[in-house]
């Protein structure tokens, strides 16, 4: 994303030259709602992004404008309370970096980018990640790159009121150009894999629809398994999170769960399963049978963990019709936003001339779409 307009903006506001900082969206290829159950993940930072400027104003304000929405804010640093709105996520980064100990002090800050809202990349954690690492850089925080997921993290649980995993923020802040990321959600290790699709291209259709009930629902599907392992406990005491429970052994604890719960935890070591399964498919470049197991992904979301809706299973359906798409799913927190497709580049016009008409006969709304291509993570850039 061009950030020359960005650093005109900054000066024409605040008459000062800004550092810059930039973090992406992420799409991920498999792995969904698995990482806060300690799962594994593989996701991949793309050539989407959110950037930063911003300057010390020798004061206690933050003042902070956000570019895209032609909105003001502010706040005191000595007053990190919750606010409304996006500012919420800019108070948490400066209330978790000053917690990890970073001297924060009043900041002048704009901000925009181009990944879209609702569309399943994590506007926020790249919000989150490119801010934290702004900071860091201009206060010297001297904070890790694992340092700055988690304080990401922790905003967004902390002000934006979503207990999400930590996948988004460390694609965020790990991701490389041209490679997958396979993470051990528990240990925080992580594992890099050529992206090397040959002819074939990330393609996000975007539903359209805003997934409004996504984090009221994601907060309780994290309580339904978090219910889940509560019970499997009874029998398996030394298990800590689903990621310690094999299918063997949910099996033999069915009969005293109810089907909800079971669904819930069932989906999940199933989708541990197909990670590892991937990774397996990467390495052998036996992309056909990853884009398989992208398929039994979307299955377990809609029918397993029940966060698909009819546009998105539509969007998944569509592609089964075409031998050019290897593989599709819903991406994301689900009730909306995009399916993530494998296709291959001679056919993407096609694919999303007729998926557009199609989509459009149906519900009467727009298909977006998006080519994405795997990119680098959160970093600091000169102004030259």
């Amino acid at each position: 994303m061009d950030k020359s307009l960005i650093i005109k903006k900054f000066k024409e506001l605040y008459k000062k030259e800004p550092i810059i900082s930039r973090s992406p969206g992420r799409v991920n290829l498999i792995g969904e709602h698995t990482d806060y159950n300690d799962g594994f993940v593989l996701p991949a930072a793309v050539d989407k992004e959110i950037v930063f400027a911003l300057q010390k104003n020798s004061s206690n304000t933050v003042r902070v404008f956000a570019l895209d929405l032609n909105e003001s804010g502010e706040f005191f640093l000595d007053n990190f309370r919750r606010s409304e709105g996006w500012i919420n996520y800019i108070i948490g980064v400066f209330a978790e970096l000053s917690k990890k100990g970073v001297k924060v002090e009043g900041t002048d800050i704009l901000f925009s980018g181009n990944v879209p809202l609702g569309s399943g990349m994590s506007s926020s954690a790249a919000l989150e990640c490119a801010l934290a690492t702004g900071l860091n850089y201009l206060y010297n925080g001297n904070l890790s790159q694992i340092d700055l997921a988690l304080v990401s993290q922790a905003a967004e649980h902390n002000f934006a009121g979503v207990k999400c995993g930590i996948m988004d923020q460390y694609a965020s802040v790990f991701g490389k150009k041209n490679k997958v990321i396979k993470l051990d959600c528990r240990t925080l290790e992580h594992i890099y894999y050529d992206f090397d699709f040959a002819d074939y291209l990330v393609l996000l259709c975007d539903t359209n629809v805003k997934h409004t009930l996504a984090s009221s629902e994601y907060n309780t599907r994290r309580s339904q398994c978090e219910r889940g392992v509560e019970i499997i406990k009874r029998k398996y005491p030394n298990i800590k999170n689903l990621r310690d429970v094999d299918i063997e052994m949910i099996e033999s604890c069915k009969d005293e769960m109810d089907e909800i719960i079971y669904k819930r935890c069932r989906y999940v070591i199933d989708e541990n399963n197909r990670v590892e399964k991937a990774c397996e498919m990467l390495e052998m470049k036996n992309f056909k049978a990853f884009g398989e197991l992208m398929y039994k992904s979307h299955e377990g979301l809609r029918d397993m963990y029940e966060v698909s809706c009819s546009e998105l299973d539509f969007l998944v359906e569509e592609t089964l019709k075409h031998s050019y798409v290897l593989g599709a799913r819903m991406m994301g927190g689900g009730f909306g936003g995009c399916t993530i497709n494998l296709i291959h580049k001679d056919y993407v016009d096609e694919f999303v001339n007729i998926a557009s008409q199609k989509y459009f006969d149906e519900f009467k709304k727009e298909m977006k779409n998006y080519i994405v291509r795997v990119g680098d993570g959160a970093r600091i850039e000169t102004n030259n």
